[in-house]
């Protein structure tokens, strides 16, 4: 934990208690498991579009109470001195696994999309720096997509790879990066998506096939980040919490990690069309589209059925079917990119690109980054035990930001085609 002793400190050994007793707290408040549709709601659903007569999937959530967790997360909040960074980040932390607990006891309602809202924003807000709205962006991707030939595809990225065999090289990956047997890659027919990841665990979908830039991606986006970070945050023996995914850094986690696939070269403009097709299904969900027409609409952008299945449950996690609510939590994939970018070359700029490598050591936001920075350089934070090669490359890393940096003065209005 490093040199400083923190049981002299009142105000770090007050917070640590406080952050130990949030971790407790929140054990039973699985956002997503609880959201989650069963597998078996797919199948019907497709039988009945097959008919020519598809039909609503109808979900029945159980009834949760979090009164005794919520009671005990307003007591943290109100014990955490917001005058000092730990208390800022253990209060600020309480309050999103609150908006949480909230969201899972309305499950079925259209409250769950209000909930959702506060936890991660909606499509119409504007991207960071006052710029168009994340709508918009989505929009703009999905509209280069379409306009780019699908038959510029090398003809290896157009072998399709089983889940059985991305298996064993996503594992070999995996076991080399971290020198032994920490995280496992499994095989699972129940998926819904074509894949998850946990802190130790990556799971496939058994039926599910995938291609060369799903490998790198997984590699990249899922393991090393999303399970990197609670493998460091693991690490934390004053903030245990940094291994815990909480609300509120989901738009940093996602944006860190789709960023990940971006300075690797790991990411495609398709994998930038799934992400902005969601967005847009966002918005039409909240403007009272349903299911049916959430799906077709994926149906239309050429999705298989049941890739469109699965995108349109991400849309309707814990809300009526039936339009005019969503589960927003796909807006932070491109806010969460933009931010990060952001992030990354203003750290640059300011000769800080060290406070980028803190955001491995636990899962946090950007902000935190920067405020809990005096803590890690004192020994109180754990540095990060593991890091993706990309940032510990510092040249490249630099090279590529500051490229970014110029390439954004350049006015492309402006150029005429020669």
């Amino acid at each position: 934990m490093g040199t400083v002793d923190t049981h002299k400190d009142p105000a770090i050994s007050h917070h640590a208690a406080l952050d130990a007793r949030m971790v407790a707290a929140v054990r039973g408040v699985r956002l997503l498991g609880l959201t989650s549709w069963p597998a078996t709601t797919q199948a019907p659903f497709l039988d009945s579009v097959a008919r020519g007569k598809p039909l609503l999937p109808q979900v029945e959530y159980p009834k949760q109470d979090f009164s005794d967790t919520r009671r005990e997360l307003a007591a943290i909040m109100a014990a955490a001195d917001t005058s000092h960074p730990l208390g800022v980040y253990v209060h600020d932390s309480a309050h999103s696994w609150d908006l949480a607990a909230g969201l899972l006891e309305a499950l079925g309602t259209r409250a769950v999309s209000d909930y959702s809202a506060q936890l991660f924003g909606v499509p119409e807000q504007p991207m960071p720096g006052n710029g168009p709205t994340t709508r918009d962006a989505a929009r703009h991707f999905i509209q280069i997509a379409e306009e780019l030939d699908h038959e510029l595809l090398a003809p290896e990225e157009q072998v399709p790879v089983s889940a059985t065999a991305l298996q064993l090289m996503l594992q070999s990956d995996l076991d080399d990066f971290f020198d032994g047997r920490l995280i496992t890659v499994e095989l699972d027919r129940e998926l819904i998506a074509k894949a998850a990841a946990g802190a130790t665990r990556i799971r496939l979908r058994t039926s599910a096939t995938f291609s060369a830039y799903d490998r790198a991606q997984l590699y990249h986006h899922e393991a090393l980040v999303h399970s990197l970070t609670a493998l460091n945050g693991r690490e934390q023996t004053l903030l245990p919490s940094l291994a815990l995914a909480s609300p509120r850094i989901t738009a940093t986690q996602e944006g860190l990690a789709t960023f990940a696939e971006q300075i690797t070269g790991s990411i495609d403009i398709q994998r930038l069309k799934r992400i902005s097709l969601r967005i847009e299904a966002i918005a039409m969900a909240r403007d009272g589209a349903d299911f049916i027409e959430v799906f077709q609409y994926f149906r239309a952008a050429g999705q298989t059925a049941e890739e469109s299945f699965s995108s349109a449950q991400r849309v309707f996690r814990g809300v009526p079917t039936s339009g005019g609510a969503a589960f927003t939590k796909d807006n932070v994939y491109l806010r969460g990119l933009v931010s990060v970018h952001t992030f990354f070359r203003q750290m640059l700029r300011d000769e800080k690109l060290q406070t980028c490598r803190w955001l491995f050591a636990g899962k946090m936001t950007l902000g935190d980054a920067v405020a809990l920075t005096p803590l890690f350089e004192a020994g109180v934070l754990a540095p990060p035990r593991w890091l993706p090669q990309w940032i510990n490359r510092a040249n490249g890393l630099a090279g590529a930001l500051a490229f970014s940096l110029f390439a954004n003065r350049i006015r492309m209005d402006q150029i005429s085609e020669t």
